[in-house]
């Protein structure tokens, strides 16, 4: 029988390449919020797939982005400050990418000082023709020593295995860290408060700036009269304006009930019981810049 391998995997990207939708491929479970703006990710999520001879456990980070605010900045530190405890690196870029763009060489240059062992990912591959694919391969085969280059459309399945293997060959032998039953560390309220951004990130597409946080001020577990198991919550989207409250908000409270009632959908298949959710939106309009707020994203 093989020798039983375990390793923390960091996913590093630009923001928007698609690093979330990659992780939840990988591991198979909802755990990153995929909604089609920059900044989705805000902490760095740890998802955990359990196979036969490996544990692998990966860290999903912030996209790399220039930083305006505290909360960016933090964003930004807590990507790179992921590349002390990992043993390999999956580097994903774009197909359609003409060159190493500043982002994509900042990315380089941290890889280049941590000298780990790294994983070139090409997304979105249905885009381009093959003769820039193999361009832009030779470009980064320059830059760096990747373990291997695997192209890949992350929406699709049949690449899970492939590059859960080749992640497989470059760990080493070590233990499971983690329960094998489990896919995440994140608490079931974080993961709450993921499910109710990622919703309102999709429902309010580009009408309100990325400048929402979710809280979950109560979760409580409790069965209802006909005993069945369930989870009150109540939580609270906080927006920068009040004319974003009103959006959020929607015509005769539309929209929040939209959002509501698709996060409670997801939630409902996430944690196999019944959720009784409530959500508020209020304004503060600073939150980006306070240090309380924005110590929540660093890296727990």
């Amino acid at each position: 029988m093989s020798e039983f391998k375990s390793g923390f995997v960091a996913i590093l990207g630009r923001t928007n390449v698609g690093k979330s939708t990659l992780i939840n491929l990988l591991v198979g479970e909802k755990i990153a919020a995929t909604a089609n703006k920059v900044q989705t990710t805000r902490t760095a999520i740890r998802g955990i797939v359990n196979r036969e001879n490996s544990q692998i456990i990966f860290i999903d980070t912030p996209g790399i982005h220039k930083p305006k605010t505290k909360l960016n900045e933090t964003m930004v530190e807590t990507s790179f400050a992921t590349l002390a405890e990992i043993d390999l690196i999956l580097f994903v870029i774009e197909a359609t990418s003409e060159e190493i763009g500043r982002g994509d060489m900042k990315i380089l240059e941290k890889i280049k000082e941590s000298n780990k062992k790294a994983i070139l990912i090409i997304n979105k591959i249905d885009l381009v023709k093959k003769e820039k694919l193999l361009k832009l391969i030779e470009m980064y085969s320059k830059e760096y020593n990747f373990e291997a280059v695997i192209p890949i459309s992350s929406l699709k399945e049949k690449y899970r295995n492939i590059i859960l293997d080749e992640i497989e060959k470059n760990l080493k032998p070590g233990p499971a860290y983690y329960d094998i039953e489990e896919y995440t560390d994140q608490t079931m309220r974080q993961l709450a408060e993921e499910t109710i951004r990622e919703k309102a990130l999709l429902l309010l597409k580009d009408e309100v700036p990325h400048g929402i946080y979710v809280e979950v001020e109560k979760m409580k577990f409790r069965k209802n009269q006909k005993g069945e198991p369930l989870y009150d919550i109540e939580a609270t989207i906080y927006c920068l304006r009040n004319s974003h409250k009103g959006i959020i908000i929607g015509k005769n409270g539309n929209m929040l009930k939209n959002i509501g009632m698709s996060a409670r959908i997801e939630m409902e298949k996430n944690f196999g019981t019944k959720v009784n959710l409530k959500t508020w939106v209020k304004v503060k309009e600073d939150w980006q810049d306070d240090d309380n707020i924005v110590k929540r994203f660093k890296l727990q």
